[in-house]
């Protein structure tokens, strides 16, 4: 259950021809043989002044929703790119995924498509560990780089125990990836039990989710993918499992270590977050933006954890992350800041 409220997939908008039949979105081919799928937004990238690859989230595709106004994509001259990560949607799995593996991915998923080489990273939920991950193995290539209710590991070892001890998300992904990673077909039989909540049930439940965020699920569709019927399908439980795995286990490197890899501000980090997030706590990533003082905090002061998809929130992202503009909706309050 908890899971399934980490990340919410997007309307399955499949592309049609003029006579109904699907179309397969375009892949490229990865040196180890493997596919990606992807798709494009936005002006051509041969006419773009800044090309994006946005990283989605568990559960969730290349057709996520990214609701940025068509009037600014064109003003400023914004190539879109997203893509499947490997075993979702279209795209290959990818048996050795690791969090390099996730970097080298986007690295040569730019490359084959030729945008250039440097470009920017939107990272959702918990596409935000690929980010990490680029911030640390491909800095060159980053022109700058926004996380939406990025995913925290409790790993991490700059983390003060005091911060996350009392933390129950931390003792439930703990279980899980107990579970995932000497049981998992234990944990197969459990996820598609009939008696499990469905769902609708689910996404209505406040506790993972505020107001807002409920409000938006009454309008959108919820987790295609994780419904039984797909978790029935093994490909998809282990696309999912292994996922889960790489983002909340060990890490080869600490993210609050990092260097800034923007040392002459011409490109910039960010954090958008928000105050009611009841997946991500939103006093930890302030933690989190207090020991990167490089990476500028945003935050959504009745947002929960789909901030992603309220109206006018990517448009604020855009126009930080590009033009180095402050919506000041979204400046947190200095008293809520840890010390």
């Amino acid at each position: 259950m908890f899971y399934q409220g980490t990340q919410l997939p997007p309307p399955n908008n499949s592309d049609s021809s003029d006579d109904g039949v699907p179309v397969s979105p375009p892949r490229v081919r990865l040196r180890d043989g493997r596919y990606l799928a992807y798709r494009e937004k936005g002006v051509p990238k041969d006419q773009a002044k800044h090309s994006i690859i946005i990283v989605h989230g568990f559960g969730s595709s290349k057709d996520m929703n990214f609701l940025a106004p068509q009037e600014l994509i064109d003003e400023l001259g914004i190539y879109i790119l997203q893509y499947d990560r490997a075993g979702y949607g279209e795209s290959d799995p990818n048996p050795k995924r690791s969090l390099k593996s996730e970097a080298l991915d986007i690295e040569e998923l730019a490359d084959l498509l030729q945008i250039g080489s440097k470009f920017y990273l939107i990272g959702v939920s918990m596409g935000s560990y690929a980010t990490w991950s680029c911030l640390n193995y491909i800095p060159n290539r980053l022109a700058g780089v926004a996380m939406i209710a990025p995913v925290i590991n409790y790993l991490w070892p700059s983390f003060p125990e005091s911060l996350i001890k009392e933390d129950y998300r931390r003792k439930l992904i703990k279980w899980s990836m107990w579970f995932a990673n000497y049981f998992p077909r234990l944990l197969y039989w459990w996820v598609t039990q009939k008696w499990l909540p469905s769902n609708s049930v689910i996404e209505k439940n406040p506790a993972f989710f505020n107001k807002r965020d409920i409000d938006i699920l009454e309008t959108i569709p919820g987790f295609p993918m994780l419904t039984k019927n797909k978790l029935r399908e093994q490909v998809v439980f282990d696309t999912l499992r292994g996922d889960w795995m790489v983002a909340f286990g060990n890490w080869e490197f600490d993210p609050l270590k990092l260097s800034n890899p923007f040392p002459d501000n011409r490109s910039s980090a960010h954090i958008w977050q928000g105050y009611e997030d009841k997946v991500v706590p939103s006093q930890i990533q302030r933690f989190v933006t207090q020991k990167l003082p490089w990476i500028q905090y945003h935050e959504v002061p009745d947002g929960g954890h789909l901030i992603v998809h309220y109206s006018g929130l990517c448009e604020a992202i855009l126009k930080a992350l590009l033009l180095g503009e402050e919506n000041l909706s979204y400046r947190p309050r200095p008293e809520v800041f840890v010390s």
